[in-house]
């Protein structure tokens, strides 16, 4: 199947926001149940619904062509994928030539097995999310997750030469009491840290509200021990760093609920099912696999630029109730 030549045109949406930054969504399906992200009993997606590896290669083929520089594979869990090497190698044949990095996150647990092989497909570094690092309150977080899978798979990174970024969902009441133990773990590891506000996104099975804990109060109780600097060091994503006196760790803050970040928004995601969606908090999206299986990529083009022109301004989060029907494995983190 050959694209078509396509269109020089900028990825500009219609706020004049320039997109150069694809997140691709390539299986809903993950290994845990994280209590925050997933119902317990989830109903995944059926095989024939979801993207091939091949047309998630040719969807980045003609986003690359179109000016996107920054792609990040995401799931669901990425690593469960079958054949997930194929892909990321065929992404990554483009770095160097319009691509200027390939990214993975993932929860860790398939890590030791594919380390090798995505450093040598050309990613650089990984965000791996860890929000405990005790063994029980990381199994019933994840509901029967281990974490030494984690670490085994964060050791195998760190010894194929990724920089790895610990992402971490701040939740009152359950894991409060272990952010400054992890950012100091992070620095003697040589990882970057970043805290997340927890996201209103899917059924759950339960209220985020009672977990909720604003960054605001996490921030305060870190600068009781470390000064915090803030620094212009950007990773493409919405998370905005500080530098931590007395660490060499860098610390991220990704806040949806008390810092709006969407002003300079440069992201748009890809779902598993090929559903192109301008924001991660809306339910608007433009439904690329239909027209790339019945009329090929010449068909895609078009609902390119239809789905800038649709990007809206902002999210709008509101912690007790969900922004959207779809959980954050379907859109990808």
């Amino acid at each position: 199947m050959a694209l078509a030549d396509p269109s020089p045109a900028p990825l500009i949406d219609g706020l004049g926001r320039q997109i150069s930054y694809l997140r691709i969504s390539v299986t809903d399906r993950c290994d845990m149940r994280c209590r925050y992200c997933m119902a317990e009993k989830m109903q995944f997606l059926p095989k024939n619904q979801v993207l091939s590896l091949e047309e998630i290669a040719l969807l980045a083929d003609l986003f690359i062509a179109r000016g996107i520089t920054r792609i990040r594979l995401t799931g669901g869990e990425p690593l469960v994928r079958r054949d997930i090497g194929d892909l990321v190698r065929r992404i990554g044949r483009h770095l160097g030539h319009g691509l200027n990095e390939l990214t993975l996150t993932t929860n860790g647990t398939q890590l030791a097995q594919h380390a090798d092989m995505l450093a040598d497909a050309g990613i650089r570094r990984i965000n791996v999310s860890l929000d405990s690092r005790d063994p029980d309150r990381f199994a019933h977080l994840t509901r029967g997750g281990d974490v030494r899978a984690v670490l085994t798979g964060l050791n195998a990174a760190r010894t194929a030469g990724l920089a790895i970024k610990i992402n971490m969902v701040a939740l009152k009441g359950i894991n409060q009491d272990e952010i400054i133990p992890m950012l100091r773990w992070c620095d003697d590891q040589g990882f970057d840290l970043t805290l997340i506000e927890t996201m209103p996104l899917g059924d759950i099975g339960g209220d985020r509200t009672d977990h909720y804990l604003p960054l605001t109060q996490a921030v305060d109780d870190i600068r009781a021990d470390h000064n915090l600097i803030p620094i212009a060091h950007r990773t493409g994503g919405p998370a905005r760093y500080h530098a931590v006196e007395g660490m060499q760790t860098r610390l991220g803050l990704i806040t949806p609920l008390t810092n709006n970040f969407c002003g300079d928004c440069n992201r748009i995601r890809m779902s598993c099912e090929g559903k192109i969606y301008m924001c991660l908090g809306h339910e608007d999206h433009v439904d690329f696999k239909s027209a790339l299986r019945e009329n090929g990529p010449c068909a895609v083009g078009p609902l390119v630029d239809r789905a800038l022109r649709r990007k809206p301004a902002r999210h709008d989060f509101h912690i007790g109730t969900p922004a959207t029907h779809r959980h954050m494995s379907v859109t990808g983190g």
